[in-house]
Formats: C-alpha cells, structure tokens, sequence
C-alpha cells in the first residue's frame, strides 16, 4: 500500500508521496511515473490539494439498493452515469459555497478511484491494470436544482461541487470497506462497499465500454441511503476505511432569506 498527495509547495501545486509523517516530493503524478525530486516535508503541516487533476468526474447514481430506493424512483437495472466537468474539483478541508441560486445542498459520501492509463473497452477482469488508486469524494448537489431540472447536470455540477482527498491510496482492497459521513458529528451515512449493486471493476468496464477514461480521471462509484442537507456553517466528514478522512465546511453565498 502507498498514499500520494497534491499539495502546495512555495505556492506551486505538486505530489507527493506519504511515508510515516513526511511527505517526499515528486516530479509529476504517480500515475505517470514516480520520479522523486528529493525534497521533503510535514504531513500534518501541508495545504493539502484534490488529490487528482481529472479531464472530468465520471459518477454513478444510485449503486447501492438503499439510496435508490430512498430516492423513490425505481433501481436501475444498469448503472445510471453522470459527469461532473474539472471545475467541480474542490479540497479537502476547504469550503464547499452553497451557490445563490441554490437552497437546499446535500452531501453525498462515496468511494472513488482515479485512473492511472487510458482505459477504453477494460474487461472487468483488467480493472486492476487501469485503476492506480482510490479516494474519497463528496458528490455535493444542489438537491431543489437537480429535481426542478429533471436532470443532474446542473445540480451536480456547480463549481467546488466534488471536494476529495485528503489521500490516494494504492494497494488497498476495496471490496468491503466501512464509509460513514457525519454532518457536525452525527452519523448520517453508514455502509460498506460490499453493498454496491454494480462493483467497481464491473463500473469500470461499463463506463469504457463508451468513454474514454484519461489518466487521473476520477470515477465516483455511488452514495448509500442517509442523504441530506447541510446548512450555513456545517462540517461535514466523509470516512472510509483504509482512506482516511475528508473534511469540509459549509458556507453560503448569500443567506436563502435574501436570495
């Protein structure tokens, strides 16, 4: 197992690559090569970036049973995709903006991997060829914009809309993993990996069976049941075993009273 991080570096965003407390910097992305530029520094004391530079943000909807059943529209009978474009990418520990025009923001915890190659046309049996590492991901949404508009394009697509990080980890098995998401300490969320209707190899083959995945292309897999809204001034914690924690904070552009 390894963990790399993006982080800022005399005020340049950079890689690197986590052992004990220090972080050991790197040329470029892991998933294109390590290259160690031998410099070094504190873990807990790096301004810690998304820990990918995606083309876009591929995200499935309702793979776990309970989410789609709490949503009241049916199970799919195959993945239902979406996309998010780069500028949703957000940080972890930063502030995620309730946007003016939205008045009701909910979290949404997920799993998700980064992809290390191209991948067009993977078999599921190849994922692990394709996929250099996981993280975390809060597939943020403006919940009132995504059902006036019938669709999710809008509502899921806001800019800061996908905070992630804080790590990408490699060499972990992610077949049966706890996720937890707490809104100002309470437990909304609660699951394991294993309860996903479509597992992430199958996900993979799915997607490139039609799109081209691009290295550090991010996958997002799916929320489980527990969704909800966070309001002005919230934190909100996304855990999943293995993975750590990714932490942001909630503020509003404008209050909804003078929206």
């Amino acid at each position: 197992m390894a963990r790399f991080v993006r982080f800022m570096r005399d005020g340049t965003p950079g890689w690197g690559e986590v052992t004990g407390t220090q972080i050991l910097g790197l040329r470029q992305a892991p998933y294109l090569g390590l290259e160690r530029d031998g410099s070094a520094c504190d873990y807990g004391s790096a301004h810690l970036l998304a820990p990918a530079e995606p083309s876009k943000i591929v995200c499935v909807g309702k793979n776990y049973l309970d989410h789609a059943e709490e949503m009241g529209e049916g199970v799919p009978a195959e993945p239902v995709l979406f996309i998010k474009p780069n500028t949703c990418v957000n940080d972890p520990g930063a502030v995620v903006v309730r946007p003016r025009n939205c008045f009701r923001l909910d979290y949404e915890g997920e799993i998700a991997f980064v992809v290390g190659r191209m991948a067009k046309r993977v078999p599921a049996s190849q994922a692990d060829d394709y996929i250099f590492g996981y993280t975390i991901l809060n597939d943020v949404t403006a919940r009132d914009i995504q059902k006036a508009d019938g669709q999710w394009t809008r509502g899921k697509g806001m800019d800061g809309f996908a905070p992630m990080g804080p790590d990408l980890v490699t060499g972990i098995d992610t077949a049966d993993l706890a996720l937890t998401t707490r809104l100002n300490g309470v437990v909304k969320q609660a699951t394991r990996t294993s309860l996903m209707m479509w597992k992430i190899p199958a996900l993979l083959e799915f997607i490139t069976e039609t799109m081209t995945l691009l290295p550090g292309d991010v996958v997002a897999t799916g929320t489980p049941a527990g969704i909800g809204e966070m309001a002005d001034g919230d934190t909100v914690e996304v855990e999943i075993e293995g993975l750590g924690t990714l932490t942001n904070h909630i503020a509003w552009e404008i209050s909804a009273q003078s929206a």
